[in-house]
Protein backbone atom coordinates (compact mmCIF):
# COMPACT_ATOMS: atom_id res chain seq x y z
CA UNK A 1 0.00 0.00 0.00
CA UNK A 2 1.38 3.39 -1.02
CA UNK A 3 2.33 5.83 1.69
CA UNK A 4 0.01 8.76 2.33
CA UNK A 5 0.88 11.95 0.47
CA UNK A 6 1.05 14.62 3.13
CA UNK A 7 0.36 17.92 1.41
CA UNK A 8 -1.31 19.61 4.37
CA UNK A 9 -2.04 19.09 8.04
CA UNK A 10 -4.97 20.67 9.87
CA UNK A 11 -5.62 20.90 13.58
CA UNK A 12 -5.59 23.00 16.71
CA UNK A 13 -2.34 24.44 17.99
CA UNK A 14 -0.51 24.77 21.29
CA UNK A 15 2.59 26.80 22.09
CA UNK A 16 5.31 25.30 24.29
CA UNK A 17 7.70 28.15 25.03
CA UNK A 18 11.47 27.80 25.07
CA UNK A 19 14.61 27.57 22.99
CA UNK A 20 16.95 24.57 22.92
CA UNK A 21 14.22 22.20 24.11
CA UNK A 22 16.17 18.97 23.99
CA UNK A 23 15.07 15.39 23.48
CA UNK A 24 15.54 14.56 27.16
CA UNK A 25 12.96 17.17 28.06
CA UNK A 26 10.66 15.90 25.32
CA UNK A 27 10.94 12.32 26.62
CA UNK A 28 13.06 11.64 29.74
CA UNK A 29 15.52 8.78 29.33
CA UNK A 30 14.01 6.64 32.09
CA UNK A 31 10.88 6.13 29.98
CA UNK A 32 12.80 4.70 27.06
CA UNK A 33 12.95 1.16 28.50
CA UNK A 34 10.38 -0.11 26.02
CA UNK A 35 10.17 -2.80 23.38
CA UNK A 36 7.90 -0.71 21.13
CA UNK A 37 7.12 2.99 20.92
CA UNK A 38 3.48 2.44 21.88
CA UNK A 39 2.52 4.40 24.98
CA UNK A 40 5.40 6.89 24.82
CA UNK A 41 2.95 9.74 24.37
CA UNK A 42 1.97 9.40 28.01
CA UNK A 43 5.45 10.57 29.03
CA UNK A 44 5.79 13.50 26.65
CA UNK A 45 7.39 16.45 28.52
CA UNK A 46 6.85 14.40 31.68
CA UNK A 47 9.31 16.16 33.99
CA UNK A 48 7.99 19.63 33.15
CA UNK A 49 4.34 18.49 33.13
CA UNK A 50 4.23 16.35 36.27
CA UNK A 51 5.17 16.62 39.93
CA UNK A 52 6.94 13.74 41.72
CA UNK A 53 3.57 12.40 42.91
CA UNK A 54 2.25 12.36 39.33
CA UNK A 55 -0.02 15.37 39.75
CA UNK A 56 -0.07 18.02 37.05
CA UNK A 57 2.16 21.06 36.98
CA UNK A 58 1.17 24.22 35.16
CA UNK A 59 2.02 23.46 31.53
CA UNK A 60 0.37 24.16 28.16
CA UNK A 61 -0.24 20.44 27.57
CA UNK A 62 -2.10 20.23 30.89
CA UNK A 63 -4.34 23.16 29.95
CA UNK A 64 -7.79 21.89 28.97
CA UNK A 65 -8.06 24.65 26.37
CA UNK A 66 -5.36 22.91 24.33
CA UNK A 67 -6.35 19.30 25.03
CA UNK A 68 -7.16 18.62 21.36
CA UNK A 69 -4.07 20.28 19.90
CA UNK A 70 -2.29 18.37 17.13
CA UNK A 71 0.13 21.10 16.03
CA UNK A 72 2.91 22.17 18.39
CA UNK A 73 4.71 25.52 18.25
CA UNK A 74 8.03 26.27 19.92
CA UNK A 75 11.32 28.18 19.63
CA UNK A 76 14.87 27.73 18.34
CA UNK A 77 16.72 24.43 17.84
CA UNK A 78 13.79 22.29 18.90
CA UNK A 79 14.74 18.64 19.47
CA UNK A 80 18.44 19.22 20.16
CA UNK A 81 20.59 17.02 22.38
CA UNK A 82 20.53 13.24 22.04
CA UNK A 83 19.56 11.84 18.65
CA UNK A 84 17.00 9.46 20.21
CA UNK A 85 14.08 8.77 17.88
CA UNK A 86 11.89 8.27 20.95
CA UNK A 87 11.34 12.06 21.05
CA UNK A 88 9.52 12.32 17.70
CA UNK A 89 7.75 9.06 18.50
CA UNK A 90 6.49 10.50 21.81
CA UNK A 91 5.18 13.57 20.01
CA UNK A 92 3.49 11.39 17.40
CA UNK A 93 2.00 8.98 19.97
CA UNK A 94 0.69 11.94 21.97
CA UNK A 95 -1.18 13.05 18.87
CA UNK A 96 0.93 15.77 17.26
CA UNK A 97 0.92 15.74 13.46
CA UNK A 98 2.78 18.97 12.69
CA UNK A 99 5.42 21.25 14.21
CA UNK A 100 6.19 24.94 13.87
CA UNK A 101 9.46 26.25 15.32
CA UNK A 102 12.21 28.70 14.53
CA UNK A 103 14.66 25.86 13.81
CA UNK A 104 15.26 22.17 14.55
CA UNK A 105 18.11 19.85 15.42
CA UNK A 106 19.13 17.98 12.27
CA UNK A 107 18.57 14.37 13.35
CA UNK A 108 15.33 15.22 15.15
CA UNK A 109 14.07 16.88 11.96
CA UNK A 110 14.85 13.78 9.93
CA UNK A 111 13.20 11.47 12.45
CA UNK A 112 10.04 13.60 12.39
CA UNK A 113 9.92 13.51 8.61
CA UNK A 114 10.14 9.71 8.55
CA UNK A 115 7.03 9.67 10.77
CA UNK A 116 5.20 11.96 8.37
CA UNK A 117 5.36 14.96 10.71
CA UNK A 118 5.98 18.19 8.75
CA UNK A 119 8.42 20.55 10.47
CA UNK A 120 7.75 24.16 9.50
CA UNK A 121 10.34 26.86 10.17
CA UNK A 122 8.87 30.29 10.94
CA UNK A 123 10.24 33.50 12.38
CA UNK A 124 9.92 34.25 16.07
CA UNK A 125 7.59 37.12 15.23
CA UNK A 126 5.30 34.97 13.09
CA UNK A 127 5.17 32.26 15.77
CA UNK A 128 4.11 34.94 18.24
CA UNK A 129 1.32 36.01 15.87
CA UNK A 130 0.04 32.44 15.55
CA UNK A 131 0.35 31.89 19.31
CA UNK A 132 -1.65 35.05 20.02
CA UNK A 133 -4.42 33.80 17.73
CA UNK A 134 -4.43 30.41 19.46
CA UNK A 135 -4.50 31.98 22.92
CA UNK A 136 -7.43 34.17 21.88
CA UNK A 137 -9.32 31.20 20.44
CA UNK A 138 -7.90 27.74 21.24
CA UNK A 139 -10.42 26.15 18.85
CA UNK A 140 -9.06 28.02 15.84
CA UNK A 141 -7.99 25.68 13.03
CA UNK A 142 -4.38 25.90 11.94
CA UNK A 143 -3.51 24.58 8.49
CA UNK A 144 0.04 23.64 7.55
CA UNK A 145 0.11 23.83 3.76
CA UNK A 146 3.16 21.69 3.08
CA UNK A 147 3.01 21.96 -0.69
CA UNK A 148 2.89 25.76 -0.71
CA UNK A 149 4.84 26.47 2.50
CA UNK A 150 2.03 28.45 4.09
CA UNK A 151 0.48 28.49 7.55
CA UNK A 152 -3.19 29.48 7.62
CA UNK A 153 -5.21 30.28 10.73
CA UNK A 154 -8.46 32.18 10.95
CA UNK A 155 -8.34 34.87 8.27
CA UNK A 156 -4.55 35.09 8.40
CA UNK A 157 -1.86 33.43 6.33
CA UNK A 158 1.91 33.38 6.76
CA UNK A 159 4.81 32.07 4.72
CA UNK A 160 7.01 29.47 6.39
CA UNK A 161 9.80 27.18 5.25
CA UNK A 162 9.68 23.42 4.79
CA UNK A 163 13.03 22.06 3.68
CA UNK A 164 12.91 21.05 0.00
CA UNK A 165 13.88 17.42 0.55
CA UNK A 166 11.31 16.97 3.31
CA UNK A 167 8.57 18.78 1.39
CA UNK A 168 9.15 16.60 -1.67
CA UNK A 169 9.19 13.40 0.41
CA UNK A 170 5.98 14.31 2.24
CA UNK A 171 4.07 15.52 -0.82
CA UNK A 172 5.09 12.52 -2.93
CA UNK A 173 4.43 9.96 -0.20
CA UNK A 174 8.08 8.97 0.10
CA UNK A 175 8.70 10.00 3.68
CA UNK A 176 9.17 6.53 5.22
CA UNK A 177 12.16 4.68 3.75
CA UNK A 178 11.30 1.45 5.57
CA UNK A 179 7.75 1.69 4.30
CA UNK A 180 9.03 2.11 0.76
CA UNK A 181 11.22 -0.97 1.11
CA UNK A 182 8.30 -3.02 2.39
CA UNK A 183 6.31 -2.07 -0.67
CA UNK A 184 8.91 -3.74 -2.90
CA UNK A 185 9.81 -6.74 -0.73
CA UNK A 186 9.44 -9.11 -3.68
CA UNK A 187 11.96 -7.14 -5.76
CA UNK A 188 14.36 -6.94 -2.82
CA UNK A 189 14.14 -10.72 -2.39
CA UNK A 190 14.68 -11.21 -6.12
CA UNK A 191 17.82 -9.08 -6.17
CA UNK A 192 19.13 -10.74 -2.99
CA UNK A 193 18.57 -14.20 -4.45
CA UNK A 194 20.67 -13.27 -7.50
CA UNK A 195 23.67 -12.24 -5.40
CA UNK A 196 26.24 -15.05 -5.22
CA UNK A 197 27.24 -14.28 -1.63
CA UNK A 198 23.61 -14.61 -0.54
CA UNK A 199 23.34 -18.19 -1.72
CA UNK A 200 22.80 -20.73 1.04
Amino acid sequence: MALEKITEVKGRGVYVAGNEIDTDRIIPARFMKCVTFAGLGEYLFYDVRKNEDGSDKEHPLNDERFAKATILLSGENFGCGSSREHAPQALYRYGFRGLIAESYAEIFFGNCTTLGIPCFCATKEDIQVITAAIEADPSIEVTLDVANERILFGDQSLTAVVRDSARTALCEGKWDMIGELREVEDKVAEVAAALPYMAK
